[in-house]
């Protein structure tokens, strides 16, 4: 991409140096070329050779670069920018300034946010997560706005004054706080929430998420176990705290809402994400972490924004897989697994920041429900509808082949499994048998 960017630059600069060239002079270097006769070359042995070894060199670039095209997320994942508290800071004053300006000019300013849907984002698989398009929602300044304005801006202004003063906010607090703001304070909850989102698309489009603008959420992170230290910060004194994942007895580290902070060090050759408590307690107790040199996070069903970044940030940083491990259901697929590796429509705008390129589904798939004999459940109405949807909706799902057949696999089988199913054969055959057969070939788990 960078070399296209820079031949494109190197052409318009050509194009426009050529344009610069006064007419008088293109009619002298045209009269000299007419009064030189140059004898044509001729085609010896060595230009030949010469034009065939550029055809080679030619080939070959073209041969890297479809291998560069064909590279996937899991080999090369999407870097990451983070916005410094002072860049929020000039994103909050430059956006307040253009409005105020566009006011003391007697307009009425707008506020621009991306549409967040599955309508409007692109599966970019270089990337390696939904991608936002062009389609944006314009909210112009009348009679019926200015109370989400005025609410908008008092967002911004508390945003810039907890990064001056190193502080945060949860929803719940904002919404109290609102209670300050005479005609523009919230009457509900989802009011606020509202708001918040949008201010947090605002800003997206710079770079900027919801936690950098230090709005957290209210739920934590999952729990974490395993080869990994994490090197959090003492807030009061900013020295270096070391948490060792190895050396927390029966417990477990509990991932913090803001993690941008953390560094991490591990030896570890992978990461399983595990859906559900009851396995992740039955891996850990086990310590199997120990055994395959690896570590262990919980999702806790659909993984919340601190634990997908966590999950981001680590491996990127580590270089490490992330295989996940969730019940066979379309749930499990389309709002887990999805989630975590690509993304969702409503949030868009910030996949980048908490997309798991290189994620894997390791299991429980439609087929491992054949080969392991496991006992199941019946499909519900609204499991068919979601699996129907995603087929029929769903970007990630249209890109891969696999999970297409995969998700018309289990519509036609009927039936669902939990990951605790494999308890039939034994208590530990998830540890002895399932994960290590799986683990062994890792191109056959599901993109």
């Amino acid at each position: 991409m960078a070399a296209r960017r820079a031949k494109t630059r190197s052409a318009g600069k050509t194009a426009t140096a050529r344009k610069k060239v006064p007419t008088k002079k293109k009619a002298v270097k045209k009269k000299v070329a007419a009064k030189k006769k140059v004898a044509p070359r001729k085609k010896t042995a060595t230009t030949k050779s010469g034009a065939a070894g550029k055809k080679a060199v030619k080939k070959g670039k073209s041969a890297k670069a479809k291998k560069a095209r064909a590279r996937t997320p899991e080999a090369s994942p999407a870097t990451m920018e983070v916005a410094s508290d002072d860049r929020v800071v000039e994103e909050l004053v430059t956006e307040a300034g253009r409005i105020r300006k566009v006011l003391l000019r007697g307009e009425r300013p707008e506020i621009t946010t991306p549409q967040r849907s599955l309508k409007n984002v692109t599966l970019s698989k270089d990337k390696g997560y939904f991608q936002i398009g062009r389609k944006r929602l314009v909210r112009t300044l009348s009679v019926n706005t200015v109370r989400t304005f005025a609410q908008t801006l008092k967002f911004m202004a508390l945003s810039k004054e907890m990064v001056l003063i190193d502080d945060l906010a949860s929803k719940r607090e904002v919404y109290y706080q609102s209670i300050n703001w005479g005609d523009a304070r919230f009457n509900d909850q989802s009011e606020s929430d509202t708001v918040m989102d949008d201010v947090e698309a605002m800003f997206s489009i710079h770079g900027v998420s919801r936690e950098q603008l230090r709005f957290i959420p209210e739920e934590h992170g999952g729990a974490v176990a395993g080869n990994l230290t994490v090197i959090d910060r003492d807030p009061e004194t900013g020295d270096d705290v070391r948490i060792d994942c190895r050396s927390l007895g029966s417990g477990s580290y509990t991932v913090p809402s803001l993690v941008e902070g953390l560094r991490f060090e591990s030896n570890a050759k992978f990461i399983l994400a595990v859906e559900t408590g009851g396995m992740y307690q039955r891996l850990t107790y086990h310590r199997w972490w120990k055994a395959t040199q690896s570590i262990i996070v919980n999702l806790g069903g659909v993984p919340s924004r601190a634990t997908r970044r966590f999950l981001r940030r680590l491996s990127d940083e580590q270089r490490l897989p992330v295989y996940v491990f969730t019940d066979c259901d379309p749930y499990g697929f389309a709002n887990i697994y999805r989630t975590l590796k690509v993304g969702s429509g409503n949030a868009a705008h910030i996949n980048r920041f908490y997309c798991v390129p290189r994620a894997r589904l390791i299991g429980v798939t439609p087929q491992d429900i054949i080969d392991y004999k496991l006992p199941t459940h019946p499909l519900k109405d609204v499991d068919v509808k979601r699996a129907k949807a995603a087929l029929k909706n769903d970007p990630f799902f249209q890109a891969w082949p696999q999970w297409m057949r995969a998700l018309k696999q289990q519509i036609t089988m009927g039936v669902r499994a939990e990951q605790q199913a494999f308890a039939k054969h034994h208590l530990n055959f998830v540890m002895d048998t399932y994960l290590p057969e799986k683990l062994s070939q890792p191109k056959k788990m599901l993109p």
